[in-house]
């Protein structure tokens, strides 16, 4: 995701980022959370981000294969993660049974909904609040002048720079 000269191909792969980042909590047991962060994350945000990239019509950089090394360096790691990845089931497995503390739930769905709604909802409103006004500065950051307005822009600038001279 870091290498990438393309910030479009960087928000992609941001996107795999936040489903890997999903799996972790499915494998600590939070499935609500897991899922938020496919839906929100991964769909709703990174959709938002692609689409203010789109917006500011960034040229696009001729491919360029100079980091071909890492294509062998990402496979070797990979089966690296396969063989780590079966291990771990494979010791899951053979762990002893034992029954769960059903009085905790951090990962339920009752259990977010209550804290967001009662003890953080400030930080909820602010974040939306923050959200809402990243969308705005994109669009005005994204918009483009008219004819006319880009003519009066230049013929301000010329005079102020002859009121210079």
């Amino acid at each position: 995701m870091v290498y990438h000269k393309n910030p479009l191909y960087s928000a992609v792969s941001l996107v795999g980022v936040f489903i890997s980042l999903s799996c972790i909590y499915v494998t600590l047991a939070a499935p609500f959370i897991a899922a938020v962060q496919i839906l929100i994350y991964a769909g709703a945000i990174m959709v938002l981000v692609v689409f203010v990239i789109m917006l500011l019509n960034l040229d696009e950089d001729k491919p360029l294969n100079r980091l071909r090394y890492l294509y062998a360096l990402g496979g070797g790691l990979g089966v690296i993660l396969l063989a780590q990845t079966f291990f771990i089931f494979y010791a899951v497995m053979r762990a002893p049974k034992v029954p769960a503390d059903q009085t905790l739930s951090p990962g339920k769905t009752m259990t977010i909904g209550q804290a967001m709604y009662t003890e953080y909802l400030l930080p909820v409103e602010i974040v939306g609040v923050l959200l809402l006004m990243a969308v705005i500065g994109g669009v005005i950051l994204a918009r483009k002048l008219s004819p006319p307005q880009l003519e009066l822009v230049v013929e301000h600038e010329l005079e102020l720079r002859n009121e210079e001279d």
